[in-house]
């Protein structure tokens, strides 16, 4: 067993740093590697984009497609989640259960920029719950009502349906 000041890298493990700019005989010296003169190769200059004065490629290429701006995007909570969350005891079973009670139990992340929490139906539900969410697929609300449960949507039909 080797002692610890005796422990060592394998043979070849790490390649020796190379050190530019020392000179001629180095093989990295005069202008170490950065080519010629100008902007780059001073230190600091990230010119991202830049093609040396030619047009560059992301204003030669067209624009395509079109991006909402309105668009609205929903923190996704499946039924399976849910069921296994109230198995676990994160939720309450037998009490109405709506986004503040999810988010205070860690089952969906919400921010700012999310418009609210939407219901979809991957998984199974085994137990009857009572809902309130902002939006929820025709899937998942015939699944808790399979199960006894309700789901309340609190979005416009419409709206809750683009998610």
């Amino acid at each position: 067993m080797p002692k610890l000041n005796e422990i060592r890298d394998n043979e070849g493990a790490r390649d020796k740093f190379k050190r530019i700019g020392r000179g001629i005989g180095s093989g990295k010296g005069k202008t170490g590697g950065r080519g010629v003169k100008g902007q780059k190769a001073r230190t600091g200059v990230r010119l991202n984009g830049f093609e040396g004065g030619q047009l560059p490629i992301y204003r030669r290429l067209p624009k395509r497609g079109f991006v909402n701006p309105f668009r609205k995007e929903y923190a996704v909570l499946n039924i399976g989640a849910l069921d296994k969350a109230i198995e676990e005891g994160r939720l309450p079973a037998g009490q109405p259960i709506d986004e503040a009670a999810l988010k205070e139990a860690g089952v969906v992340k919400t921010s700012s920029k999310l418009a609210g929490v939407r219901l979809l139906a991957k998984g199974e539900i085994k137990r009857a719950v009572t809902l309130t969410v902002t939006g929820a697929s025709a899937a998942a609300v015939a699944a808790i009502e399979a199960a006894g449960g309700s789901v309340t949507v609190t979005a416009p039909a419409e709206a809750a349906a683009e998610g």
